[in-house]
C-alpha cells in the first residue's frame, strides 16, 4: 500500500521490483497485490464518496452529486493524512477496497526491463529514456 499520488506509485514499484527480484514466487504464485488508496474525498451534504484519480472524481460528480449543493472535494496528500476509520474503509476493508494483483505475462521480457530500468547501469535507463521519450505526451508526465 502506497500513497494515491505520483510519489506512491514510484514507491510502488521500488516494492516490485524488490519482490520481483529477492521473491519472484511472491509474484508468480500470484500472491502480490497493491492496494488502491483513494486521491479524493468528495461530500455533499450527508453523502460522501471517494475517487481514486482525477478522471474518478470527474464521472463521480457528473453521476453521484447532482444540483446546486455545494460539493466539498478534498485531496488527500498520502494515506498519513487520512484518518483510521477512513483508511480502513477505503483500503483495508476487504468488502470495498481496490486491489490490483502483480502479474508477469512475459517473464524473460520482463527480467530484460528490470535489469535495464532498476539496474545499477545508469547508461541503461538513459538510453532507454533516449529511445522512449517520443511516446510521452504532456499528460503522461508529471511535471
Amino acid at each position: 500500500m502506497t500513497d494515491a499520488d505520483v510519489d506512491g506509485a514510484h514507491i510502488a514499484s521500488l516494492l516490485i521490483t524488490f519482490f520481483y527480484q529477492e521473491m519472484p514466487e511472491l509474484i508468480l504464485n500470484g500472491h502480490l497485490y497493491l492496494a488502491i488508496p483513494p486521491l479524493y474525498r468528495i461530500t455533499q451534504g450527508g453523502k460522501t464518496l471517494y475517487a481514486r484519480d482525477d478522471v474518478h472524481k470527474d464521472e463521480l460528480l457528473a453521476t453521484e452529486f447532482p444540483g446546486n449543493k455545494k460539493i466539498d472535494i478534498g485531496r488527500f496528500k498520502g494515506l498519513g493524512e487520512m484518518m483510521p476509520s477512513q483508511l480502513k474503509e477505503t483500503t483495508m476493508d476487504p468488502a470495498k477496497r481496490s486491489m490490483l494483483r502483480v502479474e508477469i505475462s512475459a517473464p524473460d521480457a520482463t527480467k530484460q526491463s528490470v535489469d535495464q530500468l532498476m539496474g545499477t547501469k545508469p547508461e541503461a535507463r538513459f538510453k532507454f529514456i533516449q529511445e522512449n521519450a517520443q511516446f510521452a505526451d504532456n499528460e503522461m508526465l508529471d511535471v
